[in-house]
């Protein structure tokens, strides 16, 4: 008699949020900066390439940090929150809470920790509230009552519903993640917190840098 094999649960790549607004806004604001000190450098007089220089070291990974670089990657075991200045590894067993109010945030060990990448918008969220209703008045009932607070108390296993705010879905579907994971043995342990000095390293410099050249100017 053969013994039968329990299935094993499929595997999936990352899910990565981000907020594409911000990523064009910092791109089209990395290339004004490039283009100002460049210009600079090459034909400033004095001490003016100096201070264009150290200009540009502290806006570059400033501007990364707060628009390119924010993201939020999520599988079945854990979230991976890349925020302007640290990098956050949630196990699902490890996270209370996903929720959106006026910012989209996690809850895990005692402490909370914002998505910078799931901008939270009031007034997307009054729109998607007002199509609710009005789906809703015919029959009395239907999607009355999934507003702003049902980001917080939509359960498990639930489908993602397209007519919430951008932000409320993105959480909806983290939180849906978190709960049919929390128990997997992979998604055991607890948050790790990473600086990112990659980015904090060259703006302090770039910092110092212009400190400098202003009080020896």
């Amino acid at each position: 008699m053969s013994s039968q094999q329990p299935p094993e649960e499929p595997a999936y790549e990352d899910r990565v949020y981000r907020s594409p607004m911000a990523v064009v806004t910092g791109v089209l604001l990395l290339a004004l900066i490039v283009w100002l000190c460049g210009d600079t450098l090459v034909r400033g007089p004095g001490n003016t390439p100096w201070f264009a220089a150290a200009i540009g070291l502290l806006a570059v990974p400033l501007t990364v940090a707060f628009t390119v670089r924010p993201a939020v990657f999520a599988n079945a075991d854990r979230m991976r929150v890349r925020n302007p200045f640290r990098v956050i590894e949630l196990p699902w067993g490890a996270v209370d809470a996903v929720r959106a109010g006026y910012s989209a945030e996690a809850l895990a060990d005692g402490s909370k920790y914002q998505l910078w990448a799931v901008p939270v918008s009031l007034r997307a969220r009054k729109k998607a509230n007002r199509q609710q209703n009005r789906q809703s008045l015919p029959g009395r009932g239907g999607l009355a009552g999934r507003g702003a607070g049902s980001a917080g108390a939509s359960g498990a296993g639930a489908a993602a519903d397209p007519q919430l705010a951008p932000a409320d879905q993105v959480v909806d579907e983290l939180r849906q993640l978190a709960e049919r994971g929390a128990s997997r043995p992979g998604a055991q342990g607890s948050v790790r917190v990473r600086w990112a000095y990659e980015i904090i390293a060259p703006a302090v410099l770039g910092a110092v840098s212009l400190i400098v050249l202003i009080a020896v100017r």
